[in-house]
């Protein structure tokens, strides 16, 4: 169950122990929660700042701009956007058995054209080696889809593409929630 918090207190016992009370809104199923407390079974909690979900529109807007550019430069919108990606975008690093790095590689980059992986070297582990696999935009949240945009919005300006204005980017940057 996954619940938005519109407010929380704080507060300490004796013991130095934080107390955490949390107020929600939303459909919240009292008496599956009263169910497992009741049982005494564990819960998790992962408390993290509320992001508003951004919109596909911005993401859709990254393409026409890569377009733009890639008309301007002579090139693809996909190698525009990969190259992007792989200037500002979301990334992870994990170390893969040599053996299968190929097949890793091929499976990421399956999955849409923002994602993609390469090897970067051997890891300090033996037999494997460092593989760094790029996130597509489709699934960043409204912070990462901002420096996305930013940055295409940055480039188009060099190359006097005309773009939308700051204050419109200014709001849907706020829309996202950044």
């Amino acid at each position: 169950m996954k619940i938005v918090v519109n407010n929380i207190r704080l507060q300490y016992d004796e013991n130095k122990e934080a107390e955490i009370v949390l107020k929600a809104k939303g459909n919240i199923n009292i008496d599956e929660l009263k169910e497992i407390i009741s049982k005494g079974k564990m819960l998790v909690a992962d408390i993290k700042q509320y992001r508003v979900k951004r919109s596909l529109d911005s993401n859709a807007y990254c393409f026409v701009l890569c377009q733009k550019i890639a008309e301007k430069i002579n090139s693809t919108k996909e190698l525009v956007y990969q190259k992007f990606i792989k200037d500002v975008g979301q990334f992870e690093i994990v170390p893969i058995k040599n053996e299968a790095t190929d097949r890793w590689i091929e499976v990421w980059n399956s999955k849409g054209l923002g994602f993609f992986s390469e090897i970067l070297k051997d890891s300090k582990l033996d037999g494997y080696k460092n593989v760094i696999s790029y996130y597509g935009s489709s699934v960043y949240n409204g912070l990462e889809m901002n420096l996305l945009l930013n940055e295409i919005v940055t480039q188009c300006k060099e190359l006097n593409i005309e773009t939308i204005s700051p204050k419109e980017i200014a709001e849907m940057s706020r829309l996202w929630g950044v």
